[in-house]
């Protein structure tokens, strides 16, 4: 089989123009934009798609570098930190422990729908929890650090099954947030937010006005927001702590964003805290695509009638417990709704799907300053610690 690798450059390059094809198709196909499927989705799946067809059909390979991509989620969570307010902090207080709860059941059911599936088809029931928590909520680094794991118990071809479940998650979780959220919004009748000042990008169709100082000094702030945080991460491992690096990053742009608001004029501090929401959306978009167009969608075929039947309840089971619990217990309310669409992303993708799902319901119908400091928080701290704790569990009564 021949491989052909794209370098870094042209990789880079490719994602862009994937990014505007997705922007220009949700300008141009309304449906797209009323049930707030994300942009990147679009450029990325074609991609990933004509990638498996080139493989299928001419035995070729086709690798990206895709090393910057990780470094674009941490400007774009460093973003985030910026523009939060230690008002919306405090006030998150009480919906962060709801949420974390909330997602430690959620874990436990997850994994229990893998494992009986499994059974019930005549698998090694561990098999299950890979597609379960390990893959759906854990990603690609918790699938790589269980596999080995698996394999000195003789389970065989585990990661190429997480794997393979992590790609029809991160597909299905793009795909299900925007219309969870548009439907609980219309059977509701929530009122969005009139607030347009967005986390992150701007809304549909609203012209910004924005200088260069604007830019200039957003990058100024997002780089000393990753320096900063580079040390706050150096700091969390001193302790013991073994967190994302992004989470480090969002703690610095807390910090550094709560600071300067005390020093810069209303009209400044606006003007760059609109540079950070702009710049931090392109990141989103950019990591998103990029982790789109790297996926082998032809590593499905293998265990496609497992993953087909355990993916369509662990799709239902995700759709079934946003709407009928994660909202009524978020406060049924349009920050609900909004926490409901990146729940998808949290439960069946990774926490640049469950953002880059609450971006697209924003810019559709306005800002929740409050989701967007839960939801990160959950996925990058509490709900990597919940799970490794609960796949242990799991692990040692199977």
């Amino acid at each position: 089989m021949q491989v052909i690798e794209i370098d870094g450059f042209l990789s880079f390059t490719l994602a862009i123009v994937l990014l505007f094809i997705g922007k220009f198709a949700t300008v141009r196909f309304k449906v797209l934009q009323k049930y707030s499927i994300p942009e990147p989705v679009i450029g990325g799946f074609i991609c990933a798609l004509i990638v498996a067809i080139v493989y299928s059909i001419f035995d070729l390979t086709i690798e990206f570098d895709l090393a910057i991509r990780d470094t674009l989620l941490l400007y774009f969570f460093a973003g985030i930190g910026l523009n939060a307010s230690f008002k919306t902090l405090i006030s998150g207080g009480k919906p962060l422990f709801v949420l974390t709860l909330l997602a430690v059941i959620y874990i436990v059911l997850q994994n229990i729908i893998g494992v009986s599936i499994a059974s019930l088809l005549g698998l090694e029931p561990l098999l299950g929890l890979m597609a379960g928590s390990i893959s759906l909520i854990g990603g690609v680094g918790t699938t790589m650090a269980w596999s080995p794991t698996f394999a000195d118990m003789g389970l065989e071809g585990a990661s190429e099954v997480g794997l393979a479940a992590n790609t029809l998650g991160l597909i299905s979780a793009c795909l299900v947030g925007g219309p969870i959220a548009n439907y609980l919004i219309k059977r509701h009748k929530l009122t969005p937010n009139t607030d347009h000042n967005l986390d992150i990008g701007v809304c549909h169709n609203e012209k910004t006005k924005l200088d260069h100082f604007g830019y200039l000094y957003a990058w100024l702030m997002l780089n000393v927001s990753l320096i900063v945080g580079y040390f706050i991460n150096l700091g969390f491992e001193a302790i013991g702590l073994q967190l994302p690096m992004f989470v480090a990053c969002l703690v610095a742009g807390i910090l550094i964003g709560n600071g300067k608001s005390l020093l810069l004029r209303k009209e400044k501090n606006k003007n760059a805290q609109l540079g950070h929401a702009l710049i931090s959306d392109i990141c989103l978009g950019m990591f998103l695509t990029m982790a789109l167009m790297g996926l082998q969608l032809w590593q499905l075929q293998s265990t496609i009638m497992f993953l087909a039947t355990v993916m369509f309840f662990q799709v239902a089971l995700s759709i079934i417990f946003t709407i009928w619990v994660v909202f009524r217990f978020m406060g049924k309310d349009y920050e609900a709704a909004v926490i409901g669409s990146g729940f998808g992303g949290i439960t069946l993708g990774s926490t640049a799907t469950a953002i880059v799902n609450m971006t697209a319901v924003t810019q559709q119908y306005g800002a929740a300053h409050k989701a967007f400091i839960i939801v990160p928080l959950v996925c990058g701290f509490f709900i990597d610690i919940a799970n490794a704790l609960i796949i242990n569990s799991f692990t040692t009564f199977l």
